[in-house]
């Protein structure tokens, strides 16, 4: 297996740092101290701190990418077990930074939306991306009936993610895993239920009355 590049040990070292610190944060010095690198290595390869930042944040979604896949490429797994499943990997890994360390999709989306805009419209593309497997698992569990449909596949990947995010800012200034636990038991109890939701009963109802009505018209032809 081939050694590192120095380019690759400073993406990693960047990658720690803006953990830590966060992008404003983050000085070019931080960056190579960190990477065990002369200064001048990073002006070599980076032409800006902002273009090095798009390859840290790639770098980190590369590894969300192969997380998803451990869990929503699952097939032993019923679809709502597969989303609950990544959940709560993405909730061990926090813990054991004793919930100090979110995640750096939605630090950036703070931090640099307005400072960068090729930042915010790389994150535009990371999100779009980030959604696509959320929304064909939503899809299989709705077609097998584990999920109301009452909202589209897409904007329930849209709110599981979305949510999600919000949840982990809480527990960072929080320093607890309260808000990840509260986000999954009030999501998979409702939007993400398994039919038992009101939701469902409502709609079930609907179609009763829609049903005794044509049953009604019926018998008044006859």
């Amino acid at each position: 297996m081939p050694k590192p590049s120095l380019k690759d040990k400073i993406v990693d070292a960047g990658l720690r740092v803006m953990f830590r610190k966060g992008y404003e944060g983050a000085s070019v010095r931080d960056i190579a101290a960190e990477a065990g690198a002369p200064q001048g290595s990073f002006t070599n390869h980076f032409r800006s701190k902002e273009a090095f930042a798009r390859e840290v944040l790639d770098r980190y979604f590369e590894h969300t990418r192969t997380l998803v896949a451990a869990s929503l490429d699952d097939l032993s797994l019923r679809p709502r077990e597969r989303l609950r499943h990544y959940l709560d990997i993405i909730t061990i890994r926090l813990a054991a930074d004793n919930y100090t360390r979110g995640c750096l999709i939605g630090d950036f989306s703070v931090e640099v939306s307005q400072a960068s805009d090729t930042l915010r419209e790389r994150l535009v593309q990371i999100y779009r991306e980030w959604l696509v497997p959320f929304a064909g698992c939503i899809e299989e569990g709705q077609r097998l009936g584990e999920i109301d449909s009452a909202f589209s596949s897409q904007d329930l990947a849209d709110f599981l993610l979305t949510s999600w995010e919000g949840a982990i800012l809480r527990m960072k200034v929080e320093r607890d895993p309260a808000p990840l636990e509260r986000f999954k038991r009030i999501a998979f109890e409702t939007v993400l239920s398994d039919g038992g939701s009101a939701l469902s009963t409502d709609r079930v109802r609907r179609i009763e009355r829609t049903q005794d009505r044509g049953r009604s018209k019926k018998r008044g032809s006859a």
